[in-house]
């Protein structure tokens, strides 16, 4: 495990302790040797992750399509910054180069992605650990839906195997190297 994909919110107007989460996972992943991608903005919890990464002293990659950076949103000091066209080319960037991906809170866009993702992995086109850092309780209502999806057979019940949640960034470095193996042959079970 090398890289890992933090997906998070843009926004600068969530509450002090999504920061501070923020803080402790970017200081566990560079003390870890770990990478991180994400959608490489500068505001919010973004920034944040990619300001505690560089300070702690590893590495950052933002994948971010252009029309963002004529508006100034990238990151400008980022080990590397990846530009792509769309945010379907942001979203499939970002996951490939992953050995996992960790969700971090976040709006409609970082909702939008971690539901991506574990469709891609339902698919058996995403096969890496997907961690819910439930902060709060953050992802209570997500989890229930997903649960609800399961229980009333839009989902197998193995499927409920696809994502970890956990409640502190302490806790996602243990989620990943527990998580469930997957691979391509989920295709096989991904229809009920």
């Amino acid at each position: 495990m090398k890289t890992i994909c933090v997906y998070c919110a843009s926004s600068s107007q969530v509450k002090p302790s999504y920061f501070d989460a923020t803080i402790r996972l970017s200081r566990i992943l560079a003390e870890s040797n770990l990478s991180v991608v994400y959608g490489g903005g500068s505001m919010g919890l973004m920034g944040q992750l990619a300001d505690s990464m560089l300070e702690a002293g590893g590495q950052i990659t933002g994948v971010i399509p252009r029309f963002m950076c004529e508006v100034e949103w990238n990151h400008t000091m980022l080990t590397e910054l990846i530009l792509v066209d769309t945010m379907h080319e942001r979203k499939e960037k970002m996951a490939m180069m992953a050995d996992a991906v960790v969700a971090l809170p976040g709006g409609c866009g970082t909702l939008e992605e971690l539901l991506e993702v574990i469709t891609w992995k339902r698919l058996g086109i995403f096969t890496k650990p997907i961690v819910i850092v439930n902060l709060e309780g953050y992802f209570d209502s997500l989890v229930t839906m997903l649960n609800r999806a399961v229980d009333e057979h839009f989902m197998r019940d193995e499927h409920r195997r696809m994502w970890e949640v956990v409640e502190t960034p302490e806790e996602v470095l243990g989620a990943i190297e527990n998580s469930v193996n997957w691979d391509t042959n989920a295709r096989s079970f991904a229809a009920l």
